[in-house]
């Protein structure tokens, strides 16, 4: 099974600087706007735009890890977004809100190996169609990204860890798996933190063979500044947690997996019931 990376949304130069030393590999950077706030206007969701500045200047300050750039789903001017977010130091892009093999294709085109693409797994379409795009993107290089928030959305549901709890991504992992595609899913608090727990999370992450998880807002608390990021919590230490979780669950065997698992799915479902006023 492999180890997870870690990646974590800032526009702080100062924040990304510091949080690549604890062993963040990834930094995230958001540029999509559009139909966001209607989707998930009720969700405690990053939705503010960074700019091509913010962009620059974070990449002038990173060493090791790497600089991702979400854009918008495709439109009119989506070569002008890759083309300005590849000027400014993005290292990697992501593709939101896709449905078909044509998106995925249409987007690859316009990148053109310039860098790698994370396509960002999030509507029920383009779940059902990875097996028709999938062959599209280069294992080793693109990556493949499933976003809970607008994919339980997208199914109607009430909270974002239902899909999981319904192992509704087990054949994607599977197929993911099989391919030898670098994956993630969703994100994660702290050890300790939140209705669902992280530990339990995470076992599921192994379970699943995913290898990317996002550091969620729960996770930092919105922290603008290293300082703040240490006043709020120590940031390597709650690193640490993780680790040891996961070795936890690296360790465990299949039954112990799926009793996790199983544990997930009754906590999810229960605070789907609560979210749906049932």
């Amino acid at each position: 099974m492999s180890k997870l990376n870690f990646m974590m949304i800032t526009a702080s130069p100062d924040v990304a600087s510091f949080i690549e030393q604890q062993g963040v590999s990834r930094i995230f950077m958001d540029q999509e706007v559009m139909g966001k706030a209607e989707r998930q206007g009720h969700l405690d969701t990053h939705k503010a735009a960074h700019s091509l500045e913010q962009i620059a200047a974070v990449a002038s300050r990173l060493k090791q890890a790497e600089l991702m750039v979400r854009l918008n789903p495709l439109h009119g001017s989506t070569h002008q977004e890759v083309d300005s977010a590849i000027a400014h130091g993005a290292q990697r892009l992501m593709l939101p809100m896709f449905s078909s093999r044509a998106e995925v294709g249409k987007f690859l085109d316009i990148v053109n190996v310039r860098v790698p693409v994370t396509f960002l797994a999030e509507t029920a379409p383009s779940l059902v169609r990875l097996p028709d795009w999938l062959d599209l993107l280069t294992p080793g290089y693109d990556e493949v990204h499933i976003g809970l928030n607008d994919l339980s959305l997208s199914l109607g549901l009430n909270f974002l860890f239902e899909p999981m709890a319904a192992r509704l991504l087990d054949p994607t992992a599977a197929v993911l798996n099989q391919a030898g595609m670098t994956w993630g899913v969703g994100g994660v608090a702290r050890i300790g933190q939140g209705e669902l727990p992280a530990e339990t999370v995470l076992g599921e992450h192994v379970r699943l063979g995913s290898q990317w998880i996002i550091l969620s807002r729960a996770f930092h608390s919105g922290a603008a500044t290293s300082s703040a990021l240490l006043e709020t919590l120590d940031f390597p230490a709650e690193i640490a947690k993780l680790r040891q979780a996961e070795a936890y669950w690296h360790s465990a065997d299949e039954a112990s997996l799926l009793a996790n698992q199983e544990q997930l799915a009754d906590c999810a479902y229960r605070l789907g019931r609560r979210e749906g006023g049932a």
